[in-house]
């Protein structure tokens, strides 16, 4: 079994204390999704970040990024981006749930912080363009490309009291 691009020895780094080491690497994450927007599996994490060696651990700050792919919410076409993260971490012996990340045996796994850090940085209502006008709800055109020539919506009589709180065109 060939070994993680984000596993990370640390040893000869913890024995100097305030040294500093560059780490560039990059692999496949799988399952790395949220509603409506996902890394395309075959496509690769990357990591660039430089490793500080602390009193009882190492600091690990840099950015961690990869493409995503997803669907517009509002129109349903395929749009994509780079998921970019900051990350700003203390890898310690003895954890603390939430607040650290463990350091097991002078060795740095780096593979679960990029998974959070992308996960995080994905979009979870994309838009394919911010003022995006969606479908059509009676027919289903794409009225981005113009109007469809559906009859303006009937309101519901039910409805018609919450319809007086509407702003005036």
């Amino acid at each position: 079994m060939p070994r993680s691009p984000f596993l990370v020895d640390v040893v000869s780094l913890r024995r100097h204390p305030g040294f500093r080491e560059r780490l560039a690497t990059h692999g496949r994450l799988a399952g790395l999704a949220v509603a409506e927007a996902w890394v395309p599996s075959g496509s690769e994490v990357a990591l660039d970040v430089k490793l500080e060696a602390v009193d009882g651990g190492v600091v690990v700050r840099g950015r961690v990024w990869a493409p995503w792919e997803g669907t517009c919410r509002r129109c349903l076409a395929a749009i994509g981006g780079t998921a970019d993260a900051e990350v700003d971490e203390l890898f310690v012996p003895q954890p603390e749930e939430g607040e650290t990340w463990p350091l097991v045996h002078d060795q740095l796994d780096l593979e679960p912080l990029a998974r959070e850090a992308i996960v995080l940085e994905l979009p979870l209502a994309p838009l394919c363009r911010p003022d995006c006008a969606g479908l059509c709800p009676t027919c289903g055109a794409e009225l981005n490309a113009g109007t469809c020539g559906c009859a303006e919506p009937t309101f519901d009589p039910r409805w018609a009291a919450l319809d007086a709180l509407r702003p005036e065109p």
